[in-house]
């Protein structure tokens, strides 16, 4: 079975679960308002990890596309 990545949509009502936007972690992580957005459209693993440490869920489950199961 094919696992998906994660839609953007949920990514981000994931976070607003956690009380956080994109923009508050970029600027938390010292980042611009608008760096984080990249992950949600293109690999950009620094941007997946604080993304992921914030919503509490490893960053392969979130993109299990951009994590190859090692074998």
């Amino acid at each position: 079975m094919k696992e998906t990545d994660w839609h953007r949509a949920d990514i981000v009502a994931a976070l607003h679960k956690q009380g956080l936007s994109l923009s508050q972690l970029s600027l938390a992580a010292g980042l611009s308002a608008s760096t984080l957005r990249n992950a949600l459209r293109a690999p950009y693993p620094r941007a997946e990890r604080i993304i992921a440490q914030a919503i509490g869920i490893p960053a392969c489950e979130i993109w299990p596309s951009r994590y190859p199961k090692l074998k």
